[in-house]
């Protein structure tokens, strides 16, 4: 089957985007990926673990800044809506990969958290295959990104300092993050699988 172009109401008509490339949020969703190295460079070469929770502190806490600055300028493009989903998914799958090397979270933990991204991955593929772009973002995984990457540096934290306040703040959150994650992933499959029959109808 040839893949046709994008159809209006699909994910890809998004509305109003431009092809514009160096806008101030693509630069911000750049930026927030050029923290992922530094990140894993910190805590697992230098061992620097206090800057290594500022960084990723500092990229969870702008997890939302890239998508507010580009509505409130009018600079929504096409390669944004792709960078700051990227930018989310490498510091978590970064995270994951190092906390695991460091014992700071179990594999049970990773293995859960990298099952629905590649469950994702499939039903990209999919969509992919019948012409269609990658869904929208939703704010059940948006809420889900912000919990996880708001968890990882208090966990961090914790294993520095040690105090079952602190850890349990960060499980909870980390909880509640794998939860509304796994949740957001099925919301997607289920509209993956939609858009699909509907193809496959015509």
């Amino acid at each position: 089957m040839s893949h046709r172009p994008a159809r209006a109401g699909t994910p890809r008509a998004s509305g109003h985007l431009t092809d514009q490339v160096f806008t101030l949020p693509n630069l911000i969703s750049f930026a927030r990926l050029l923290g992922v190295p530094l990140f894993l460079y910190l805590l697992l070469v230098a061992r620097a673990d206090v800057a290594a929770i500022v960084v990723l502190a500092i990229g969870g806490t702008t997890d939302w800044v890239d998508g507010w600055v580009a509505r409130r300028l009018g600079q929504v493009s096409r390669l944004g809506e792709l960078l700051d989903p990227l930018a989310d998914r490498f510091y978590i799958l970064a995270t994951l990969v190092a906390f695991t090397v460091r014992e700071v979270v179990p594999w049970q933990f990773t293995v859960a958290l990298l099952a629905r991204e590649l469950l994702l991955l499939g039903s990209l593929g999919a969509l992919r295959r019948h012409g269609y772009g990658p869904p929208p973002v939703h704010f059940v995984g948006k809420t889900a990104t912000f919990l996880l990457l708001t968890a990882f540096p208090i966990l961090l934290l914790a294993t520095a300092v040690p105090a079952t306040a602190t850890s349990a703040i960060g499980w909870s959150l980390a909880w509640w993050g794998l939860t509304l994650y796994w949740v957001a992933g099925a919301m997607y499959v289920v509209q993956a699988g939609r858009l699909v029959r509907a193809a496959v109808a015509r």
